[in-house]
């Protein structure tokens, strides 16, 4: 790509198109007051790391409300830093990948020391260098480049999944994206316009999302067509090569719901070695070989929390995937019959009244959980 005359030509016209048709509402790219940054403003950056972190693997139409919700919630990186693990899940329950909390509250804490009494709303008092990024919990090359440019302004390149598929496309590349990824970085700093690198990384972050997606690329309207090997070729949606798909292991999950005479029910929180670590959930847990799912419920139930329950009626059944894994849940009322919970195999367990469940960060597959009970508890109380 560096034998390529045109590349000032291609910054032009990305930038040109990106000034038309790119996303330009986006708020943390936003001055406080609402107003595009010119070239040489700095943008407040604890706005802008939040995002960052959770556009991690999740679209912008999808981290828009939670990060509105999350500035409110937290409003300063000394609000986040101060913050309870409990409240950190439960401002990010939804969003999925919730390592991203785990780490953006650890990032929180250094960089409280890092501020110190400095002014934390002036950009100057932040860190702008690649290096002091990466070195913090969670953040990568790219989240890195992407924070730099975004509030400094600084010439750095980024390599998401829009930039990687551009790139892909653009060179014909016949490699996977996992065995091409020094070459596209490499491209990614060869292209990136030095003088406007916050306009130009987002334009190309905003090209994969509008024209050329993943599925019916929209080549007719794109700046970079004459440029394109995959177009001339006639065959973008060929790129990038895809590696050899994985078959996702498939589990059965039994889960009990127990409820108490209070008419309370038992959830207990996840500990920090399990995925989703600080998480609540509902007893339960995967079907062995041969077993029937209620045995499963009953076992798991001991298991977990040293009870005997009977299970008594089926209240839901659902498939839910993740990206590693597809789990298919089937949800049953159970009576306590002996036996007093303990956290065997979870931090502490606890009875809650099932209209306090709101109260409480749920993966998001105990949402569906929870909407049933709410059905089932409406349905047993109307004659």
């Amino acid at each position: 790509m560096e034998n390529f005359e045109s590349i000032e030509k291609m910054r032009f016209e990305l930038l040109k198109w990106y000034a038309c048709h790119g996303r330009h509402s986006i708020p943390w790219k936003l001055k406080p007051d609402g107003s595009v940054p010119k070239k040489s403003e700095k943008l407040p950056v604890y706005p802008i790391l939040v995002a960052e972190v959770m556009l991690q693997q999740t679209q912008l139409n999808v981290v828009l409300p939670y990060w509105e919700n999350w500035m409110k919630t937290f409003p300063t990186v000394f609000d986040l830093a101060s913050a309870l693990d409990h409240e950190i899940l439960l401002a990010w329950q939804g969003l999925g990948y919730y390592s991203r909390a785990h780490r953006i509250h650890k990032t929180s804490k250094v960089l409280r020391n890092v501020l110190g009494d400095s002014d934390h709303l002036n950009p100057e008092s932040w860190p702008n260098d690649k290096e002091s990024w990466i070195a913090l919990p969670g953040i990568g090359r790219t989240t890195a480049a992407s924070i730099i440019s975004s509030a400094f302004n600084i010439p750095e390149a980024l390599l998401d999944g829009n930039v990687k598929r551009i790139l892909s496309r653009l060179i014909g590349s016949q490699e996977s994206l996992s065995k091409d990824l020094k070459r596209l970085w490499k491209l990614s700093d060869v292209l990136l316009d030095p003088d406007y690198p916050r306009d130009f990384n987002q334009a190309l972050m905003d090209l994969g999302a509008k024209i050329c997606t993943s599925k019916n690329p929209k080549c007719f309207c794109c700046p970079w067509q004459k440029y394109c090997f995959a177009y001339h070729e006639g065959n973008p949606s060929d790129f990038p090569i895809k590696g050899s798909r994985k078959v996702l292991p498939y589990s059965v999950i039994g889960i009990g719901l127990v409820f108490n005479d209070l008419g309370e029910v038992l959830i207990d929180q996840r500990t920090n070695g399990q995925s989703m670590a600080g998480m609540w959930e509902f007893p339960g847990g995967k079907q062995e070989e041969g077993e029937a799912v209620e045995s499963t419920v009953i076992r798991e139930l001991s298991e977990e929390l040293g009870i005997k329950v009977k299970v008594a009626k089926k209240l839901v059944e659902f498939d839910h995937s993740y990206s590693h894994q597809k789990l298919h849940f089937v949800v049953y009322i159970c009576q306590l019959i002996s036996g007093v919970p303990q956290p065997l195999a979870s931090v502490q367990t606890k009875w809650v009244p099932p209209s306090e469940l709101i109260n409480y960060p749920f993966p998001a597959a105990n949402q569906k959980m929870i909407s049933a009970i709410k059905d089932y508890l409406v349905s047993n109380q109307n004659p």
